[in-house]
């Protein structure tokens, strides 16, 4: 499981999906999220505007498993 440090209070699950290297630029997330099974905390969730906050586990369909910290 590999652990994602954010500063701020949260993150958008777009932007965790760049910032976890799942994807190289922003604008492929929602073609992204529309191709792949995404679970945050156990749901699956394909919004790209999802705020994940320290602490939620997101497993990525072929990408992996993370956990997002507060830095």
């Amino acid at each position: 499981m590999k652990e994602i440090a954010i500063s701020t209070e949260y993150i958008a699950l777009g932007q965790f999906l760049k910032l976890s290297d799942c994807i190289s630029t922003g604008g492929q997330a929602k073609f992204f999220l529309q191709e792949n099974v995404i679970h945050i905390n156990g749901d699956v969730d394909n919004r790209r505007g999802r705020k994940l906050y320290a602490g939620d586990k997101v497993e990525v369909e072929g990408c992996g498993v993370f956990v997002v910290t507060k830095s």
